[in-house]
């Protein structure tokens, strides 16, 4: 099906604005005159996670009366999003699934989007544009175009060299960020706000040592003026958002009466922690349920290697064992003490603000994770390893190693990611493996063949991912061993093993 929704002999009218009035009383709507909002925020990344948690939030905000803080969504690439939601005003439906039954929302926050490939000076404009205050980022980690074992900026990047070249028509996020800035910085305009809301380790600080690297590159005082002047508050997002399927579609045009051709599928919990630091001022976040801090890593550190760590063992292993949703893995006994177990084993290398319960937290995840209502796909979840590996697993085995602590747990999570890139599954049927460095990782598969003591090492050597902790003994060791397993006893038998012991 594509994204515009449409089946086969479809009759249900489209969601829009004309029409929320046929919707019924149990489904929520926008508690606002939507022609009375304007905007103050522009989104780079228009994908379901952002759709589901942050623009939740500012549909609360404008519920309470902010009105200049409506969202320009942009797609740095494809169309799909803005050709689903465009024929319906921007509106969309957030279905929140718990085993108990589906609650249904329309969310109105977004009031137009942009496709930069299209286009670009538009977007350009709109960030560049005095109303916009805050521009906020979902675009993964690879879309940031930088090395994820140092936080750099990727001087190499194909999309980092094209910027570089065609600074007004940019591609990258880095690239519309700093054009944006420079143009507000010559027409001596304050800078906005921007807000990572990505999986990176210190996304902020992180952020703003690329996009500064970015522009030093075209102009040494551009890249100090965004240095001194711009706000990179830091922060952690946590919620679990599948991918939408055609099914997904036709269970909320049953509810709602009406055909949403993008809906978001979620779960009950969310949560965002974000340090309370903002150049040109922020709506009332706290009100709508925003934890403000002065320090998030703690938080994002807890995520990070908790609830992303655990996420990325059962998505590898589970995905290897034939499971096709994590609600599915975690019906097994085995890889429910798998996810428990790395926690555990991570929860020892966090050092948390006092009333912090890690456990109740632990025990959350795990409740979560079984959700049966959320389909949340074992092949989703282990996209870009190679961008993640570094802040879910690799930051936890390195502080584990430094205390001379075990990491069986979390090396056989690794030899799951390094199994699952050589591109065939345990039956030699063929992945589909969406990750940056999917051609090299598999190049190298192909050279050392199905060995763990010539793959292990091979795929430890890719210092973009390792860095020098793939030199480490005590990580060869392990890793070697743990994918040696993965080979000769299958995934299933390897984490049972695992956790028996």
């Amino acid at each position: 099906m594509s994204s515009s929704g449409q089946t086969q002999g479809e009759t249900t009218m489209r969601l829009g604005r004309a029409n929320l009035d046929r919707l019924a009383p149990r489904i929520r709507r926008p508690a606002y005159d939507r022609s009375r909002i304007t905007p103050g925020i522009v989104h780079l990344g228009l994908g379901a996670f952002h759709r589901a948690h942050q623009a939740v939030v500012i549909d609360d905000c404008l519920s309470a009366g902010a009105n200049a803080w409506g969202i320009i969504g942009a797609s740095l690439r494809s169309p799909d999003t803005r050709d689903a939601l465009a024929p319906q005003d921007h509106l969309y439906t957030v279905a929140v699934r718990a085993a108990e039954g589906t609650e249904h929302r329309v969310i109105g926050a977004l009031l137009d989007s942009v496709v930069a490939r299209e286009k670009p000076s538009r977007l350009v404009d709109r960030m560049a544009d005095p109303s916009t205050r805050i521009v906020s980022l979902t675009v993964t980690e690879k879309g940031y175009c930088h090395t994820p074992q140092t936080g750099d900026l990727d001087e190499r990047h194909p999309d980092v060299v094209h910027d570089l070249n065609n600074f007004d028509a940019p591609r990258s996020a880095p690239g519309f960020i700093v054009a944006a800035l420079a143009r507000r910085r010559a027409q001596g305009l304050s800078p906005f706000t921007v807000l990572c809301c990505d999986n990176l380790a210190a996304n902020g600080h992180t952020v703003q040592r690329i996009v500064t690297q970015f522009a030093a590159l075209r102009s040494k005082d551009l890249g100090k003026w965004i240095a001194d002047t711009v706000a990179f508050p830091c922060t952690m997002v946590d919620r679990i958002v599948p991918e939408t399927t055609d099914a997904d579609r036709d269970a909320v045009a049953s509810a709602l009466g009406l055909r949403d051709a993008w809906p978001v599928m979620t779960e009950p919990f969310t949560q965002w922690v974000v340090e309370d630091r903002f150049a040109t001022g922020r709506p009332d976040l706290a009100a709508a349920g925003v934890e403000l801090v002065t320090d998030v890593k703690p938080f994002e550190l807890m995520k990070l290697r908790l609830l992303n760590a655990s996420h990325s063992a059962l998505a590898y292993l589970g995905y290897l064992a034939g499971y096709e949703t994590i609600a599915d893995t975690m019906t097994d006994p085995h890889f429910a003490r798998l996810a428990a177990q790395v926690m555990e084993e991570a929860a020892v290398t966090l050092t948390m603000p006092s009333g912090t319960d890690l456990a109740a937290y632990r025990a959350s995840l795990l409740k979560r994770f079984s959700n049966p209502a959320l389909h949340h796909r074992t092949w989703q979840i282990a996209m870009d390893g190679s961008q993640k590996l570094p802040q879910r697993l690799l930051g936890a085995m390195q502080d584990r190693i430094a205390r001379n602590m075990p990491i069986a747990t979390h090396a056989l999570a690794v030899a799951g990611w390094m199994r699952y890139v050589t591109a065939l599954d345990e039956h030699g049927r063929a992945i589909d493996v969406r990750d940056p460095l999917a051609g090299e990782l598999a190049a190298l598969a192909r050279e050392a063949g199905p060995v763990a003591e010539r793959l292990a090492p091979a795929l430890l050597g890719v210092t973009k991912v390792f860095g020098p902790l793939g030199a480490k003994q005590r990580l060869r060791e392990a890793v070697t061993a743990a994918l040696g397993r993965l080979y000769a006893q299958g995934a299933r038998r390897a984490v049972e093993t695992l956790v028996s012991t």
